[in-house]
């Protein structure tokens, strides 16, 4: 172990930073890196292992900020250990662009393993990356060649803990004994508000025990207690919680042990009392003493030569097993070869199927090319058709699978497969009912903000799921789902729809997110899939004469847009109609393509037929348009009648288009 006079001046460098930057952005949380400068100082100095000049070196140690509040402690020891975060960006802790933001945002590069902020995500990720090493390491390890070995750290507040999602998350963990994975607890009983005795008096040491943890109570401040607590978690058989009993703003005269700490900066007079009881110079601000900085330096060499020996290991194994040397490749680069691309196109799927059922063909289609496509749900594979068949379900005793059932845990789901994506190695997939997609939205929204190309398949997509009633019928799921940047959101129209729907998801680098029937869809005779992946297109237009109606559908409503066209059609109002599966698609293609779907003048009276709300399709359609879209919650029926219920029906559609364009028949 490094000597604990050492030790103590990297802590109160990273105080002296972090209190720094705070004052000068006078904005942030001093409370945690205070408090827990001590930890993360022993776990750089001492047991990381990690190569900062190669941050993205595959069999890194990772260590995650979930309580991203404190970003200033990561940012000040990614400084110090030699990371690209120069002085310079510390001092421009939340300046516009600067990388260092508020909260850490994904940045391998620089040492942030992934974005966090939104308490409790944190452990999700760590969750998540934690199974990709064990899956990883399952697939390539050898008995004398074990090239994937590292571990998880993931430090997390009260706040995270609170949070629902540390339980959903930390259940499965505890299922799945991911022994690879350790979290710091920094337990100093306050919280934003004040004292957590006044919300938050559970016993966290026997709810981890409940899950299956190993747990360790140290004092947060005592540098031998934290060093062979770290020692001790890595031989642990079972994932760790480490509790550590810490002063939040730890040295601050007035403010430590005080919700005062959590979230406002010291100011100058604190700041000055804060670093005099800690004996960190006053002078000159942002300080790094001389020992820190050779510390760090000669530490370079030694981390260096550790990867040194695993490369050398790694070479070995590339020359030994050549065949999983191929498989590492792809999983690393996730590649879409023709074949695969060729063999989703040519897929035979059964005749007028549900679009879940659609997917589930091409996912049996696709899975046994790609090693690295993992499939998954919240304890509904056999109803959102995410199932791999030729796979079986990841256990504790078998991470050599596609499968992983994540039980009902929607949000945690969310969070793992970041996770999972981040690891490095696999592309998931997760599949719920679209309703529950609610459950999920700040863990696909993290994703969308760090362009992680995770495919979601959200099924039961509408009313007409029927019977099950308002509960489960989305109404404004999709318009929820379109709005979040960098998402897309695609919903079919039938089986060479769903194809193309999958060709783009496999080759977008953000996510997206497939919107899916349980009744069946008809096929439809003009549906492309090239065109679908341009957003919209023209699935059925009048002979060339000029449309008095242009329809636009998705889903499920593009065959009944095409029966209403084909009615006013025999009345003698040309209709066209557009299917239009994805607006960011469609948003995506250049003036000229957009202009030819959808005029900027035109005579035309536009329609929007869609068992959703109605919200957003204004931009495409004006606020004159006729809609024909759900504006109320659903009702337990059979689909078929809820569609009459809700107007869904040729003759009452056809109707209301007249009625709102009394012109058309003039």
């Amino acid at each position: 172990m490094i000597k604990t006079k050492l030790i103590q001046s990297i802590s109160n460098t990273i105080r002296g930073l972090s209190v720094d930057a705070i004052n000068k952005a006078n904005s942030g949380h001093p409370g945690l890196p205070l408090g827990c400068a001590d930890i993360i100082s022993v776990l750089y100095a001492n047991h990381l292992n990690h190569n900062p000049k190669n941050p993205s070196w595959i069999n890194r140690d990772r260590f995650i900020l979930s309580a991203g509040h404190g970003s200033m402690l990561l940012y000040s020891i990614l400084h110090l250990s030699n990371y690209a975060l120069s002085l310079e960006d510390i001092k421009n802790f939340r300046v516009t662009h600067s990388i260092t933001a508020g909260h850490p945002e994904y940045d391998v590069n620089y040492g942030i393993e992934t974005t966090t902020g939104p308490l409790g995500q944190g452990i999700g990720h760590a969750v998540g990356m934690a199974l990709s090493e064990k899956m990883a390491g399952e697939r390539l390890n050898t008995e004398t060649h074990k090239i994937i070995d590292h571990t998880i750290y993931c430090l997390a507040g009260d706040g995270c803990l609170m949070e629902g999602i540390s339980s959903e998350v930390s259940s499965l963990a505890g299922h799945l004994n991911l022994d690879n994975l350790i979290v710091i607890y920094d337990s100093n009983d306050i919280c934003l508000d004040g004292p957590t005795n006044e919300c938050f008096t559970e016993d966290v040491k026997k709810r981890y025990e409940s899950y299956g943890w190993h747990t360790i109570t140290i004092d947060g401040h005592n540098n031998d207690d934290i060093d062979n607590a770290f020692t001790d978690a890595k031989k642990a058989t079972k994932p760790v919680l480490i509790i550590a009993k810490t002063k939040i703003g730890f040295g601050s005269p007035n403010r430590e042990n005080s919700s005062e700490a959590h979230g406002k900066p010291l100011g100058s007079d604190e700041s000055l009392l804060t670093k005099q009881k800690l004996g960190i110079p006053t002078e000159p601000e942002f300080y790094v003493p001389d020992d820190v900085k050779t510390f760090f330096k000669n530490q370079q060499s030694t981390l260096e030569e550790n990867e040194n020996q695993w490369q050398s290991t790694f070479k070995q194994w590339q020359t030994n097993y050549p065949e999983k040397n191929e498989l590492l490749n792809q999983l690393q680069t996730k590649n879409i070869s023709t074949k695969v691309e060729t063999n989703i196109i040519n897929s035979e799927i059964k005749e007028n199927s549900a679009s879940r059922s659609s997917s589930q063909s091409i996912i049996q289609t696709i899975a046994s090319d790609l090693g690295y496509l993992i499939g998954g749900s919240a304890d509904l594979s056999c109803s959102d058709s995410t199932y791999i068949k030729s796979s079986d379900m990841i256990s504790k005793n078998n991470f050599n699978e596609q499968n992983i059932k994540y039980g009902v845990r929607e949000f945690g789901m969310s969070t793992i497969a970041a996770g999972l994506y981040l690891g490095g190695f696999f592309q998931p997939f997760i599949g719920t009912f679209l309703t529950f997609s609610d459950y999920m939205k700040n863990g696909i929204r993290l994703a969308a903000l760090m362009k992680l190309p995770i495919i979601y398949q959200f099924t039961h997509d509408s009313i007409f799921l029927g019977e099950d009633g308002p509960t489960h019928q989305p109404i404004e799921h999709l318009a929820s789902l379109r709005s979040i940047p960098g998402l897309t959101v695609i919903r079919p129209a039938d089986t060479k729809e769903v194809k193309g729907a999958w060709l783009t998801a496999l080759n977008n680098k953000q996510p997206t997110a497939l919107i899916l029937s349980r009744q069946g869809l008809k096929d439809l005779p003009n549906s492309n899939i090239q065109s679908m992946q341009k957003g919209a297109y023209l699935i059925k237009n009048n002979d060339n004469k000029e449309a008095h109606v242009t329809i636009l559908a998705t889903g499920s409503e593009v065959s009944l847009a095409i029966n209403v066209a084909n009615e006013l059609d025999k009345q003698n109002i040309p209709c066209n109609v557009i299917s239009f599966p994805s607006w960011e698609l469609f948003d995506k293609q250049d003036n000229k393509y957009q202009d030819n779907i959808l005029p900027r003048k035109s005579n035309t009276h536009y329609v929007v037929i869609e068992a959703q709300s109605s919200f957003g399709w204004q931009k495409y359609v004006g606020r004159h348009a006729t809609f024909i879209t759900v504006e109320t919650f659903g009702l337990s029926g059979p689909g078929n009648t809820v569609a009459k219920e809700f107007g869904f029906t040729v003759d009452a559609i056809c109707t209301k288009i007249k009625q709102n364009a009394p012109l058309l028949t003039s």
